[in-house]
């Protein structure tokens, strides 16, 4: 979960019933949840839909799974699905980081929830094609260019 991050990362450190207990407030409280399944199961048991459908029932908005080859976004409308770009990671340290950036991002720009799948995923793409976590990050006028095929020309 995107918003507790520090908790998520020490959840080895205190145990999986200490940060479940710590996250469950934080989720019940969000609008919108972002989350790997593993993060999720600290949310609840069972698959990432039924967790996702009972943050809904809870208040949320919105609950996103990202999952390396593809992200689903649950609203009161139902599911979708997007799949990731295929590249070839140099680093993935910070892909995460960067998939949620990506999200938020188009959050804020109002897109629709295929559309905010789709820019975090290129987001993320861009992060693990550098070295670092932050380095290969895009600016808006650079989000089209990960679809250029090899040697494509950008003039």
């Amino acid at each position: 979960m995107s918003a507790s991050r520090s908790a998520v990362r020490g959840a080895p450190r205190l145990g999986r019933e200490a940060a479940a207990e710590a996250l469950a407030p934080l989720a019940a409280g969000a609008d919108v949840v972002i989350a790997s399944p593993d993060e999720l199961t600290l949310l609840g048991d069972g698959p990432p839909d039924r967790t996702a459908a009972r943050l809904l029932d809870g208040g949320a908005t919105e609950v996103v799974v990202k999952n390396g080859d593809e992200a689903r976004s649950y609203t009161a409308d139902g599911a979708r699905a997007v799949p990731a770009h295929r590249v070839d990671p140099v680093d993935s340290i910070g892909a995460g980081d960067a998939f949620v950036a990506g999200y938020l991002s188009g959050l804020l720009d109002g897109l629709d929830a295929e559309a905010r799948l789709r820019r975090a995923h290129t987001v993320g793409a861009f992060a693990v094609l550098t070295r670092g976590d932050w380095e290969g990050l895009p600016r808006r006028d650079e989000l089209d260019l990960i679809g250029l095929r090899e040697g494509a020309a950008l003039r």
